[in-house]
């Protein structure tokens, strides 16, 4: 006999001897509930779509995660990898291997924040995937339209990285991955540094 058959036989055998089980308490009351979830916030189940905390936009969603990010860096320099920068992969369909990986940090930033990029929420690892999914879903504005909004996605030339906050005088700030092979807090002018535009996902 296998050693699973033994083991299930046992369990079996224990379940058939067991002491009665006493009545289940009575369920908390409403108030005792959203005391307790309110307490230790709302689970996620393994592959779910978390969604932001109540209260909170797409966008502040995915500041606040990516700020938790800042100093990520490749391991070793120059590899575009390391064990953080391949679960940013892991954000994009078939979580292709190392190559330049800013489209995969947004990409990763806007699935945990609830808010997945693509058709399907399948994530994109280039930049100009992601600017014309923008285009498509009416959620890509040409940066001379006007200014982003904290957490919008800021696309250039060949790199994409997040806004974090935009200044009274028009100054952008934002959190990029694969910028200097890390993830990096830059600063630029009013224009993005020559930015395409913004990808709004909240």
């Amino acid at each position: 006999m296998s050693l699973p058959a033994v083991l299930e036989r046992i369990a079996l055998l224990q379940s058939a001897f067991a002491p009665p089980q006493p009545p289940p308490a009575p369920a908390p009351t409403a108030a005792f509930s959203s005391q307790l979830q309110g307490a230790v916030g709302t689970p996620t189940l393994a592959g779910a779509t978390p969604l932001p905390a109540a209260g909170t936009t797409a966008g502040q969603a995915i500041v606040n995660l990516v700020r938790n990010e800042i100093g990520v860096t490749e391991d070793p320099p120059g590899s575009n990898e390391s064990a953080r920068i391949s679960q940013y992969r892991k954000a994009t369909a078939g979580a292709p291997g190392p190559g330049p990986w800013c489209a995969y940090f947004v990409s990763w930033a806007a699935r945990e924040a609830g808010v997945p990029i693509g058709d399907s929420g399948q994530g994109y690892g280039l930049v100009d995937d992601v600017w014309a999914w923008g285009e498509r879903a009416g959620k890509a504005t040409p940066a001379a339209s006007g200014p982003p909004q904290p957490g919008d996605l800021i696309v250039w030339d060949e790199h994409i990285g997040v806004v974090e906050a935009v200044a009274a005088d028009g100054t952008i700030t934002t959190i990029e991955g694969n910028s200097s092979n890390s993830v990096a807090r830059r600063t630029y002018g009013s224009d993005g540094g020559g930015a395409i535009g913004w990808v709004r996902l909240g």
